[in-house]
């Protein structure tokens, strides 16, 4: 996919005039949240759970090339064939010169954020291979010509008439809004993929390597499909999604699916252990499992930035996230969005191509009370943040507007001498008193309505809370 975090400034401030996306990240997570405090309440101890997955993880990273070895001879054991690519190209090329080599025209995909991170579809469709999303969401972007706006879900800013509209323009069928006859449709030109495609292509949830079994975690059955129809079966993993045993992937098969859809348990969890047997009536002739480094080796050598490798890419901190609330998964400008993409992203593309993703963020800390592997995420931005500065002072600078350093620089004079604070209070609730309406402040002038443009503020108070303390003990 073509990258835009480089202009994510400018990316941001289309969302924010979007409103219709707005609203259907609102919805989303509204359901999101509900389900995942339901799901969570059906599960003693979920506090503990997550220490335990986070152990888990910590001790895999920090003993990734001994389990990566233990996965290989395993899946070799099983009859797969594992190939390392140290980068995107060599895993594009790999994947391409398999199927030019046994004759593949169509392959159908389930849903794989690693696959989007390499352009393995425009890569394909170069090659003569035609790449069919068969995942719902992923289906209904790549027809509009577009990336996932959300990790878990896709097509999130999407609305039933839009898609309406787009299966009646590119399939040629009668516009309809309702979700089951969409549905219906989307399965019906896919069950022919699927039953004509001569390789399935999939992502990986989990690798376990005491077995060589890769775990694919979803909800439509299309990755098993993907996985047991075609003669060959190509599975695309990054480096951290090895596990050690079938023990720890119990832990995680309770926290993933209620942290991503908030559910007790993924409609389909499929284990695949090698290719098909011969006494077995599906799976694959071949398997093949391509494990991806793509700079996932040089984070592992920084100690800190080592833990965002924990990530089990369910998507929480996207829906905590007031940054991503409003201005959606686009406008990050590539595959990983929100809090982690804002720290990983960097890291694979360059820093001086997405510096300004770090600062995409309020450090509220929602991400991190959200993330079943409690990964620090502020920290970690924090520490990209430095980064950025270390790659020099004046170009910091220059990065940041002038009012803004300008605003910053008058916050800290207040801070730092009561009286001057006392006296800004004072003086900001007087110059406040024009704009306030209801109860709250719903427009301002000039630059400071970028503020109001798309939210409301509350005023401040009258009176201060010093004065209604000394008030209280009567002074």
């Amino acid at each position: 996919m073509k990258l835009k975090t480089e202009t994510f400034y400018e990316n941001s401030q289309a969302a924010l005039k979007d409103a219709k996306l707005q609203r259907a990240i609102n919805i989303f997570n509204t359901r999101f949240f509900d389900h995942r405090e339901k799901s969570i309440g059906s599960l003693d101890s979920w506090d503990e759970w997550r220490d335990e997955a986070r152990k888990i993880k910590a001790r895999t990273i920090n003993r990734l090339d001994e389990y990566l070895e233990l996965l290989v001879e395993q899946v070799t054991k099983a009859g797969g064939i594992v190939h390392f690519s140290k980068d995107a190209e060599d895993a594009r090329n790999y994947i391409a010169e398999l199927a030019k080599a046994r004759g593949v025209k169509l392959v159908v995909k389930g849903k794989s954020m690693t696959t989007e991170e390499i352009g393995l579809n425009e890569f394909l469709e170069e090659a003569g291979v035609e790449a069919v999303e068969t995942d719902l969401g992923e289906y209904i972007v790549q027809l509009a010509g577009e990336t996932p706006a959300h990790i878990i879900a896709p097509a999130i800013h999407k609305t039933r008439q839009d898609v309406g509209e787009l299966f009646a323009d590119k399939l040629g069928v009668e516009y309809s809004e309702e979700v089951e006859k969409l549905i219906k449709i989307a399965r019906r030109q896919l069950r022919e993929k699927f039953c004509n495609a001569q390789m399935g292509i999939t992502g990986v949830n989990f690798a376990v390597a005491e077995t060589g079994t890769i775990v694919i975690v979803e909800n439509e059955g299309n990755a098993r499909l993907s996985t047991s129809l075609p003669p060959i079966h190509v599975a695309l993993m990054g480096i951290e999604k090895v596990i050690p045993t079938m023990e720890d992937l119990a832990v995680f098969l309770r926290v993933l699916p209620r942290s991503a859809s908030g559910q007790k348990m993924s409609s389909y969890v499929s284990f695949i252990t090698g290719p098909r047997r011969a006494l077995e009536e599906d799976g694959p002739e071949e398997l093949h499992l391509v494990i991806l480094d793509n700079g996932r080796s040089r984070i592992l050598q920084d100690e800190e930035l080592r833990e965002s490798l924990y990530c089990i890419r369910c998507g929480a901190c996207l829906n905590a996230c007031p940054v991503y609330a409003k201005i959606g998964g686009h406008a990050y400008g590539w595959v990983y969005s929100g809090p982690i993409g804002s720290v990983i992203t960097p890291n694979f593309v360059g820093l001086g191509k997405a510096k300004e993703l770090p600062f995409a963020s309020s450090l509220c800390g929602a991400c991190k009370d959200i993330c079943p592997v409690r990964i620090n995420i502020p920290h970690l931005l924090l520490k990209m943040r430095s980064k950025v500065v270390e790659e020099g002072e004046e170009d910091a600078k220059r990065r940041v507007p002038w009012l803004e350093r300008m605003s910053f620089t008058l916050w800290a004079l207040c801070m730092r001498d009561r009286r001057t604070y006392e006296l800004a209070s004072r003086l900001a609730t007087l110059m406040q008193r024009p704009f306030v309406r209801d109860g709250k402040i719903t427009s301002l002038p000039g630059f400071l309505s970028r503020w109001t443009n798309n939210r409301d503020l509350p005023p401040l108070a009258s009176r201060t809370f010093r004065k209604r303390w000394d008030d209280y003990i009567g002074r």
